[in-house]
């Protein structure tokens, strides 16, 4: 009998150690919420639209506080003074120059320097760095197809797309707010005329490699470079590079005279294949073919070696940037 008792008993035990527990029913909202809600929403819309405020009209913010904190984040030694030129736009120093007016104020000690100079400065150097580094990186395109690469990243969307990255956008001293594409790109090349002048023009260059150049990994350099006739082109370059006369072949079709039609075109050049390609028709084909037979001249090809982010500037001279280690 007590057998069973203890047995009862641990059995017992075990239901309430599995038993679910019992929430509270209570309300988890105060009955104040949702009408204090109402009220800040219908308000809200009566304000109507507001535009987006700067953080430098917050209480805390310090601007040399965050001047110095970007160039560690940069890793570069500025000079705030220098800095704050090359984030100052002109049409902040005419603001100022009115506002100042309207107080009264015809003469002043205090001289606002905006970034007119800085970014021209970097902007060139951005310039010989950028066709250095792509020469270097691709000895086999020709002056189209680096003018182009170097005309996507030296673009005003590729420029201000960096600059917002790196936080560039709450430190621009500008007439509007937020600041622009033109005012953003302006600012990042002032910032790199800013580094040759505080570190050096070879920290300028690592500079550009490293937020730059570095945009052409993982591209599709066809899409950057858009050959508008790669027939003609591969012609040229055959008769250039003695490849000898281009011959397209059809290799293969199935479907024809269907909506489904393929057809497979190879080139040679010396009876040897230098380009293959598929299409609706023979005519798109041998285009295919003719972008692929580009691709390997050039070395280009989407499985082509991964670029070198690790070279650096040979100290050739003051303003010479045209070879890499």
């Amino acid at each position: 009998m007590s057998l069973i008792r203890s047995s009862l008993r641990i059995l017992n035990q075990n239901k309430a150690l599995t038993r679910l527990p019992v929430f509270d029913q209570t309300r988890c909202f105060k009955r104040w919420v949702a009408p204090t809600l109402r009220e800040l929403r219908r308000r809200q819309k009566k304000l109507g639209p507001q535009l987006p405020q700067p953080r430098s009209g917050f209480v805390e913010w310090n601007y040399r506080a965050e001047l110095f904190a970007f160039g560690k984040r940069l890793n570069e030694e500025f000079d705030l003074e220098m800095l704050q030129s090359a984030f100052t736009q002109a049409s902040y120093v005419q603001n100022e120059q009115l506002r100042q007016r309207e107080l009264g104020i015809m003469e002043t000690d205090v001289v606002i320097k905006d970034n007119n100079e800085l970014s021209e400065r970097g902007a060139y150097l951005a310039n010989e760095c950028v066709r250095a580094y792509l020469k270097h990186s691709f000895p086999n395109v020709p002056a189209d197809g680096i003018n182009a690469f170097t005309d996507y990243l030296l673009s005003t969307e590729m420029l201000s797309y960096i600059a917002s990255y790196l936080g560039m956008n709450e430190l621009l001293l500008d007439g509007d707010y937020p600041p622009g594409q033109e005012s953003l790109a302006r600012s990042f090349l002032a910032v790199i005329g800013a580094i040759e002048q505080s570190n050096g023009q070879e920290r300028a260059f690592l500079f550009i490699r490293d937020f730059v150049c570095t945009q052409m990994n993982q591209r599709d350099l066809l899409e950057i470079w858009n050959i508008d006739d790669p027939e003609v082109l591969l012609k040229q370059i055959c008769e250039e590079r003695n490849l000898g006369e281009v011959e397209p072949r059809l290799i293969g079709e199935c479907g024809k005279n269907t909506l489904l039609a393929a057809y497979h075109v190879g080139l040679y050049a010396n009876k040897k294949l230098i380009g293959k390609g598929f299409g609706e028709d023979v005519a798109i084909a041998i285009k295919v073919a003719s972008l692929n037979a580009l691709q390997q001249i050039f070395c280009i090809q989407d499985n082509m070696r991964p670029l070198n982010f690790q070279a650096h500037l040979k100290p050739v001279g003051q303003d010479a940037i045209e070879k890499l280690a």
